[in-house]
């Protein structure tokens, strides 16, 4: 006999080995048991939760010699046939190789037929959204009213695109995708069982890596049985499947806490001369960082971690080296540098200076002090209340800001706001320091009637939303005021033009290979 794959061989027989499902399964069992069911059942979810291996075990409820029953015998003639997929009254299609009309058609002429040996006649469409519109239309009146005798189970992982007289006519019921530690019991019950050697913690990497699929994780089990000699260790799956390694995470996030910018990139320049994908670095490091963020948010219960114990105590003691505004601004830098990749066909450089920003973006900054001077003038010549210009020297920070409280000054020119606008970024960044990372990316557009407008490229939308809350746009209003001592009111744009004047002076050159990259990709 040939192998049989372990996805094959687990597959559920019954209602109580469906994994991950337990408000569908139970939903039907009570259909069953009180003779509830619908003419019409749509399963939708992701692909590898068991849809259309439900739809297989309610077939064989309905049509079993036991029948209606919530525990199919699997031993008559029914139930074995169903199991094959050669049942004369339960009909298997595939919703992508018989969408056409002239499809439905005939299976509209079938329907009339009495099954031959069970008690229903079950229609089961795999990816039924695949059918065309014609199609749809004419199962519609079918749909409604179908003998009773005949029962119709959809499969579809875009339910979206199934129309809505179809969805109308049936009953939805949702799979979800399923939690890692379930998928983990459930590989854990199959490697007892075929006596697969491998250690504990291969479990979670491969429940990870199937994205709440069971069917995936499964068949990447198999994978791992074929690849390993002896017992399957965690570097096996991780060679298998392309992954990062965890200690390679915490060892990187530890160099950025501890501001190892040249320690940062010689652990990124081992990773990726060990062949791995930058992109998939990237995600996993921005998951890495959300694991900081749930441990600081929850430290007492940490269920939202589907990760081992021992994972878990790593990350709580590394969450200490960061405050949740420094890892709410590395999200914002790494999925900039993300889409920054995709843009230009780029990956590692956008990373690398993603990396040495995080670091940069935890030096500690302070605000300019009292008796430090601000030039707040647009030239060395000013006009005087009488129209003739005069030359004004530089103003103390104390004399403007006891001015601006007096005099309620509201009126700056542009070129003396922007003179002010590090000491501005730099203090916004001594009390929120996301706040200055996420000011530090606008430049200043305008200032007119007592408002200054803040330009951010059309992909900072994220940082335009955040600055505007009240707390956040109160604080810079402040800041400026005490800095410049000017009142202003700040607005914030989106502006497809804009290209930041200032660049730190080491990244100079790589930025302007990228801003040039980016005008010649819009030209295009």
């Amino acid at each position: 006999m040939s192998y049989l794959v372990l996805a094959l061989k687990w597959r559920p027989k019954n209602f109580d080995e469906i994994v991950g499902q337990a408000h569908v399964v139970s939903v039907l069992k009570n259909a069953i048991l009180k003779d509830r069911l619908a003419h019409a059942y749509i399963f939708a979810g992701p692909r590898g939760v068991g849809k259309t291996t439900t739809a297989r075990v309610l077939a064989k409820a309905l049509n079993c010699k036991n029948s209606p029953t919530v525990t199919p015998c699997g031993i008559c003639p029914s139930c074995k046939e169903i199991a094959r997929g050669n049942s004369l009254d339960v009909l298997e299609i595939d919703g992508a190789s018989n969408r056409g009309i002239d499809e439905i058609r005939a299976l509209r002429e079938n329907v009339k037929f009495a099954p031959v040996a069970g008690k229903y006649k079950i229609y089961i469409i795999d990816e039924v959204h695949q059918i065309t519109n014609d199609g749809f239309n004419a199962l519609l009146k079918t749909l409604e009213e179908p003998p009773d005798f005949v029962k119709f189970i959809f499969a579809t992982t875009h339910p979206h695109k199934v129309p809505p007289t179809i969805l109308s006519r049936c009953q939805r019921l949702d799979f979800r995708r399923i939690p890692v530690k379930e998928i983990v019991a459930q590989l854990k019950r199959i490697s007892e069982s075929e006596k697969i050697n491998i250690e504990d913690g291969v479990l979670f990497t491969i429940a990870k890596a199937s994205d709440g699929s069971l069917r995936d994780a499964e068949s990447i089990l198999d994978q791992l049985v074929s690849f390993g000699e002896g017992k399957i260790s965690r570097q096996d799956a991780i060679s298998v499947l392309g992954l990062v390694e965890e200690e390679a995470l915490f060892e990187i996030a530890d160099k950025i806490a501890a501001k190892d910018a040249q320690g940062t990139l010689d652990v990124l320049d081992r990773i990726l001369s060990q062949g791995k994908d930058a992109e998939v670095f990237l995600n996993n490091l921005i998951e890495h960082f959300r694991n900081l963020m749930i441990t600081k948010i929850s430290a007492k219960d940490l269920q939202l971690l589907d990760l081992p114990f021992e994972t878990i105590d790593k990350l709580a003691q590394q969450a200490r080296a960061f405050t949740l505004e420094e890892i709410f601004a590395s999200f914002n830098v790494l999925t900039n540098a993300l889409e920054l990749s995709r843009r230009l066909d780029l990956q590692r450089i956008p990373l690398e200076i993603s990396l040495v920003k995080l670091i940069h973006g935890k030096k500690p900054v302070s605000l300019p002090q009292p008796n430090a001077n601000i030039n707040i003038n647009s030239s060395k010549n000013d006009q005087s209340s009488d129209g003739q210009k005069k030359d004004i020297a530089p103003v103390s920070d104390n004399k403007v800001i006891e001015e601006a409280r007096s005099g309620g000054k509201t009126e700056i020119s542009l070129e003396a706001l922007k003179d002010s606008w590090s000491a501005i970024i730099e203090a916004v960044s001594k009390t929120k320091i996301y706040v200055g990372n996420y000011l530090g990316e606008g430049v200043i557009h305008s200032v007119e009637s007592g408002v200054v407008t803040v330009a951010f490229p059309q992909n900072c939308s994220l940082h335009k939303e955040l600055l505007e809350k009240k707390e956040n746009r109160a604080l810079i209003e402040r800041i400026i005021k005490d800095i410049s001592g000017v009142s202003l009111r700040v607005n914030f744009v989106l502006n497809k033009d804009y290209v930041k004047e200032e660049k730190p002076p080491e990244y100079k050159t790589t930025l302007e290979f990228f801003n040039g990259r980016l005008v010649k990709q819009e030209d295009e």
